[in-house]
């Protein structure tokens, strides 16, 4: 029995940190159980990035819509300090 709990706590060593505090806490020292509840631990939190990941992709493309004009009503493209002015082109010979 002493041999299963120290196959435990060796096995518990070498999970990763969000795992390893999810299931550390529980104590679990029958070592099937162990390795069951740390795949479903591991199975969840990769569901729950890739949920999250299609969120913020699809956010992120939502806002890339921007609207053609600002709140001034001019266009974007046009007026402004940026943009090129009548007489511009002669600046330099």
């Amino acid at each position: 029995m002493e041999a299963e709990e120290d196959k435990c706590v060796k096995f518990e060593n070498e999970l990763r940190p969000d795992i390893k505090q999810l299931i550390g806490f529980n104590e679990i020292r029958d070592f099937p159980t162990l390795v069951n509840k740390s795949r479903i631990c591991d199975k969840d939190g990769k569901a729950k990035a890739n949920y999250y990941k299609a969120v913020n992709e699809k956010r992120a493309k939502d806002l890339g819509r921007g609207k053609p004009y600002d709140k001034n009503g001019k266009k974007v493209n046009e007026g402004g300090s940026g943009g090129k002015g009548k007489g511009d082109e002669n600046c330099f010979k």
